[in-house]
């Protein structure tokens, strides 16, 4: 028994009136989330990064050559406002890991690129994501990983379909 057990308990007792089946497993998925992000987080501190960086650079980077992209290109991906990621943009840019340039087809925008310190930095932090991101999801089995991602496919595809 785990304290969203002890919670939903609670409310069953006090509110027998109400389904609250759905509080454990949301309960449960926001724990994780939370938890998951306060680990990721750390491994992005240890690079000078935050999620908000390394969700840019790991953006530019996935592109592929030459790691360049629009900023609309990037909000389609990353799901932000355009003053966040201007804002976002501006502090890699400061930091030398990205650079702006005219975009040739469209003299009113502009493009932005990984540096070659940014470059470095994203592979070296991705190396060390994917295996924190090893290390979190380890006590599960294989085929427990493979069916949560599938549940949580299915779930999520309800908000984003």
């Amino acid at each position: 028994m785990d304290r969203i057990d002890k919670i939903t308990q609670q409310w069953e007792r006090e509110r027998p009136d109400l389904d609250i089946s759905p509080m454990g497993l949301i309960g449960r998925l926001g724990n994780v989330a939370y938890h998951l992000t306060r680990e990721m987080e750390k491994v992005f501190a240890e690079f000078g990064l935050n999620r908000s960086s390394f969700d840019v650079l790991a953006t530019l980077r996935r592109s592929g050559k030459p790691y360049t992209l629009s900023p609309g290109d990037m909000l389609a991906t990353l799901m932000v406002t355009s003053g966040t990621m201007t804002n976002r943009i501006d502090q890699l840019e400061k930091a030398g890991l990205v650079s702006r340039h005219t975009n040739p087809d469209d003299g009113r925008g502009f493009l932005v690129s990984l540096t070659n310190d940014g470059l470095t930095l994203i592979n070296q932090v991705i190396e060390a994501h994917t295996k924190n991101q090893a290390r979190l999801v380890a006590k599960l089995t294989l085929e427990e990983r493979q069916a949560l991602n599938q549940l949580l496919r299915t779930f999520l595809g309800t908000f984003e379909s």
